[in-house]
This record gives structure tokens, C-alpha cells and sequence, in this order.
């Protein structure tokens, strides 16, 4: 399993999560967040709450199948970008397993 963390402008996370539950992805999680990489918007500001200066950003988590994280990330790079600068970035980390916690069952699904 794959999950994966996309750093989105908040402008752009409803089309991104349309297109996702539009194509099957309909469990994920969404965080307001503050990015401090290279670039910076021009709403960018102090942060209130950490010293640096920042930019709203939204972060998405999804776990998916191996198999379906590059449609993942092609629907989240095709409706997150924008002809501006610093749309944001995705990361994809290997997931050993995943259970329900009222069942205890696992979300792996074993490749024979």
C-alpha cells in the first residue's frame, strides 16, 4: 500500500478532492496547514503561530493500493496545478498494513 501526501493551494483542494472521489478515492483526510518552502505567495506572511513566514497550504493524506497511486497522483497533479508558481508537492511513502479499529481487519490486500 501507498500513502500519499499532496501539499495543495487552497484554491485549487475542491477540484483536487472532486476529481478524487470522482475516481473512486473517497476516504482521505484533509489539514489546514502553513507551507515554508522556497517559494512564497503574495499573501505570504509572518505566521501567528511559528516564526517564519508562510503560505496557507492544504494537506491531503490518502492510502491506496500499489497499484492505484499513480492515478492518485495523476489526478492530484493534473487539477492541483495552476499557471502560478508553487502549486505544492507530493509525497509517496510504502505502507506495511492498515487496520480497521473496530475489526482489527486488514486493509492489505496480498498479490498471489
Amino acid at each position: 500500500m501507498k500513502e500519499i501526501k499532496a501539499f495543495v493551494k487552497p484554491n485549487r483542494i475542491q477540484r483536487v478532492t472532486e476529481a478524487l472521489g470522482d475516481n473512486g478515492f473517497k476516504s482521505m483526510t484533509l489539514s489546514q496547514a502553513e507551507g515554508t518552502g522556497a517559494f512564497k505567495t503574495k499573501g505570504a506572511r509572518p505566521s501567528l503561530d511559528f516564526h517564519v513566514t508562510d503560505s496557507p497550504v492544504i494537506k491531503l493524506e490518502l492510502v491506496c493500493q500499489n497499484e492505484e497511486a499513480q492515478k492518485a497522483i495523476d489526478i492530484i497533479t493534473e487539477n492541483g496545478k495552476s499557471p502560478e508558481k508553487g502549486d505544492g508537492i507530493i509525497y509517496i511513502t510504502s505502507i506495511d498494513d492498515a487496520f480497521k479499529i473496530k475489526t482489527g481487519e486488514s486493509l492489505k490486500r496480498y498479490d498471489l
